[in-house]
């Protein structure tokens, strides 16, 4: 080889090396990226959904590993309180077994400065803990309100039906919200989207926007998006409807002889739109349907749950049960057994409103059940993730909030009256 052509030789081979070079940087570049995608799962699936273990970066997943059980069980409860002030029940409920939030009832509202002061407490006693209680209540407005007396009366779903105006329904949803924040709530159990098919039904009645499927779809979701725009957390009720039912399940279990062709038609429907604007929680009736699951109610059904709330209507948020402890289940069922196999059929919380030592067999029942692996340990994770998501989502907080009046709520409601006369009576 001549001597004179060695130099362009080697540029040639240099020049080759580079290029060789430079690809495989490339892939491997390439074929980084692929292994990054594939470790942060979070981003394909649903946003109420754990992220596969090692995903650091999700804040909320890294909390979850930090609780103890005892902390991640006590987000599956909300408790109910027995008197007008925190009391030593109340403070053990935070204290030892970290309870997720509290409802208020009736009972528990004497007037304003004494509603507002009982949250402000529960808010000072779970301030040095780091998750923030969901405060609830039921106001629906009519004869389901909790309110103190000093406010105005908020009519029933069933007027505000007759007027079949998502206007106003969405103003009525917004006023709620006001009334909630007021007093530091941030949980609604409203609206209800049962349809009031049934006329001998007990328990719904006027609670109801109507009988009409698409009256109580597009009020139902409009009241519940007034609610949102308040930063007021909605959990639509009572799925998978207890509009057909002849028994109050306050005090007996009622049983509904339809299918799931007859659901899919009318009951569904509002729940299913509900879905479809994203509604947060959706709240578990107490019903028996035997041509869909005749061993389990609702409540603890994991076909009704599971395989037609989660997968067949897509339901990626919050699922509560109604109060465990009226008629339908502790007059048929053990509540501690009740309460976890709720939380196996695809539950997130249990709702316990009365009685401390029922509340505290809710909370050691599902905590033993956990420890010796009756919950799966992931069964427990889902739920919480999807608890903390919600939580975070609405940025709350166990901040006290001031005394306020109700006269600007007050003349809110008066105009709707002026404006709809008819809604009195």
């Amino acid at each position: 080889m001549s001597k004179k052509f060695l130099p362009i030789i080697i540029t040639l081979v240099v020049l080759a090396l580079s290029i060789l070079a430079g690809y495989i940087y490339g892939q491997n570049r390439l074929n980084n990226k692929d292994n990054d995608n594939a470790s942060t799962p979070s981003k394909k699936i649903g946003q109420n959904q754990p992220p596969a273990e090692g995903d650091d970066a999700d804040p909320i997943l890294a909390k979850i590993k930090d609780m103890s059980l005892e902390e991640k069980v006590g987000q599956l409860v909300i408790a109910g309180i027995d008197g007008y002030e925190i009391d030593a029940g109340a403070r053990e409920l935070v204290d030892e077994y970290h309870v997720g939030g509290f409802i208020l009832l009736k009972k528990n509202v004497r007037d304003a400065d004494q509603m507002l002061s009982l949250i402000n407490s529960l808010k000072e006693t779970n301030a040095g803990y780091k998750i923030p209680l969901f405060l609830s209540i039921d106001e629906e407005g009519g004869r389901i309100s909790r309110m103190p007396e000093e406010f105005s009366q908020i009519p029933t779903s069933k007027k505000i039906g007759d007027q079949n105006n998502s206007e106003l329904a969405y103003r009525i949803g917004r006023i709620l919200g006001e009334e909630l924040k007021l007093f530091g709530l941030n949980m609604n159990f409203a609206p209800v989207l049962d349809i009031n098919s049934n006329p001998d039904n007990p328990v719904i009645g006027d609670r109801a926007f109507g009988s009409n499927a698409d009256i109580v779809t597009k009020l139902g979701i409009e009241t519940m998006k007034g609610l949102q725009a308040e930063n007021i957390i909605s959990a639509v009720k009572h799925f998978p409807g207890h509009g057909d039912t002849s028994v109050d399940s306050h005090v007996g279990l009622p049983t509904v002889n339809n299918d799931l062709d007859r659901l899919e038609s009318i009951e569904l429907l509002p729940f299913s739109e509900a879905i479809k604007n994203k509604v947060d929680v959706v709240m578990i009736a107490h019903i028996l349907l035997p041509k869909i699951d005749a061993d389990h109610p609702s409540t603890f059904s994991k076909t009704i749950i599971s395989d037609i709330l989660r997968k067949k209507l897509n339901f990626d948020g919050v699922v509560i049960t109604d109060d465990m402890t009226m008629g339908a289940i502790t007059n048929n069922y053990d509540i501690g057994e009740a309460s976890v196999k709720s939380i196996n059929a695809g539950s997130d919380i249990i709702l316990v409103c009365h009685d401390y030592e029922k509340e505290k067999a809710v909370l050691q029942s599902l905590q033993n059940a956990a420890k010796t692996g009756a919950i799966p340990q992931e069964r427990i994770d889902e739920s919480v993730y999807r608890v903390l998501k919600l939580k975070e989502k609405y940025h709350l907080l166990d901040r006290t909030v001031p005394a306020l009046g109700p006269e600007k709520i007050n003349k809110k409601i008066e105009a709707l009256y002026q404006e709809y006369p008819s809604l009195e009576g």
